[in-house]
Order: C-alpha cells, then sequence, then structure tokens
C-alpha cells in the first residue's frame, strides 16, 4: 500500500509577524485505500426497531416515514411479498393504520428501485428476507440514505431470526418496542405461537400468536391456569 498522501496549506498563526508565512500539513482521513472520505456529502445511516408481534414495529416505522415526507423528503417504501395478511401492496399496523408500499421478492430489488430515487428507505417485516438484506442496507447507507428496518428480533421458538442480529448489529440506531403480556400484563418480548406448525414463517394475527412475557412464554400453555390460580389465592388472602 502505497503511502498517505499529504496536503501542505500555508497558513499565518496569531501573534507571528506580519509576512511570515508558515506551512499546516494535513492527512486527510480515509475509509479505504485512496478514498478520502466526503464530508460535504449527505450522510445515511441505519435505523432498526424491532420487537415482538403487536409490540408496535410496524407503527414506529410508519410514524418516522410520515415525518419524513411532511418534512418533503423522497420516501421509498418496501415489503416481501409474501406478507400479504392485511393488504397486497400497502404497509399495515395492527391498528390498521397504512402507507403505500412496493412488495419485492428479494433485497436485490430494493437496490435497484431505491438507488438514486430516495432519501428515505423504509422495510418492513425485515424477518422474511434472506441475509442479502443487510448489504443491501449497507450500500443504501453509505450511499447517504437513510433506512429503516422494522422486523421481528426472534422467531417463535425465541431464537434470532433471519438477518435481524446482523442488522441490528450494524446499526447506527436500535429501537426495541415491547407489547403487553396477554396473559400477566407484564412487558413482552415473546412470540407466542398457539398452533403445533413447527414452520419458522407462518403469517398469523391474533389467532396464531399471542404476545407473552418470558415467565409466561416459558410456562407455555400452563401460563393462564397457571396465573389465573395464583390471582384466585391472593384474592382469597
Amino acid at each position: 500500500m502505497p503511502p498517505k498522501r499529504l496536503f501542505r496549506l500555508p497558513v499565518t498563526l496569531q501573534g507571528e509577524a506580519p509576512g511570515f508565512r508558515t506551512s499546516l500539513f494535513i492527512l486527510p482521513l480515509f475509509t479505504e485505500p485512496h478514498r478520502p472520505v466526503d464530508f460535504l456529502r449527505r450522510r445515511g445511516w441505519l435505523e432498526v426497531v424491532c420487537g415482538s408481534m403487536f409490540s408496535g414495529k410496524t407503527e414506529e416505522l410508519i410514524r418516522r416515514l410520515t415525518r419524513a415526507r411532511i418534512a418533503r423528503q423522497r420516501v421509498e417504501i418496501f415489503k416481501p411479498a409474501l406478507d400479504t395478511r392485511y393488504h397486497s401492496q400497502d404497509v399495515v399496523s395492527h391498528n390498521q393504520n397504512s402507507i403505500r408500499s412496493t412488495p419485492v421478492q428479494s433485497p436485490a430489488e430494493i437496490l435497484l428501485l431505491a438507488g438514486g430515487a430516495a432519501d428515505v428507505v423504509g422495510i418492513d417485516e425485515a424477518q422474511f428476507f434472506d441475509e442479502s438484506l443487510v448489504e443491501v442496507c449497507r450500500q443504501l447507507a453509505d450511499g447517504g440514505i437513510r433506512v429503516i428496518v422494522a422486523g421481528l428480533d426472534m422467531d417463535y421458538r425465541g431464537r434470532p431470526f433471519g438477518p435481524m442480529p446482523a442488522l441490528l448489529a450494524t446499526a447506527e440506531f436500535v429501537t426495541k418496542v415491547h407489547a403487553v403480556c396477554v396473559c400477566c400484563g407484564e412487558l413482552a418480548a415473546y412470540s407466542y405461537r398457539l398452533s403445533a406448525s413447527e414452520s419458522q414463517v407462518l403469517l398469523g394475527e391474533a389467532d396464531a400468536y399471542e404476545a407473552r412475557c418470558r415467565p409466561c412464554y416459558l410456562a407455555g400453555p400452563a401460563a393462564r391456569p397457571l396465573i389465573e390460580a395464583a390471582r384466585a389465592a391472593q384474592a382469597a388472602r
């Protein structure tokens, strides 16, 4: 690797005799060999909103994208084509708030469609994409685009879901939102599946999933009877 180039900048230092000139040598910053950082270029970054089912991830994504549009920024929104629970095109929250999006089959389509046409890119249900989404988000952010991603951080087994761990690790800003446990009312971070299906991807709403806290998630089907018995015992004291 050749040595980095020094830039010679003539300056006049305070307190020196009139007409006296000296030189200040500046070593530029490099992100890659021979590629100076352009500090005047538009800055991009990655934000991730994660949590369990019914925690308000999509609601928060819609809120941020709506504010960007109010600020007259160019906004592009994408979601996996397989997510047709509420609408084939719109991103829709559980509270029925919605925003128009472009369904895509793969992350590569996001890069093609949003590369030079957006200031802000929103991506919903990121857990359904493959690992290439991480590189797509990196390229968009490196290109000066604000990227906002929302998705489940864990699947129904409580394990990291799809590309979400890598997105969380590489994001500048991470927001973890929580639902309310349907069994005990505490903060919920887990998505408890009500059906016997063992497929990692199973589209569904309240008929297929419940938001639960850790103890109620671990208790499984016994959670509600145990809580009801505990409440009855407490009331009898």
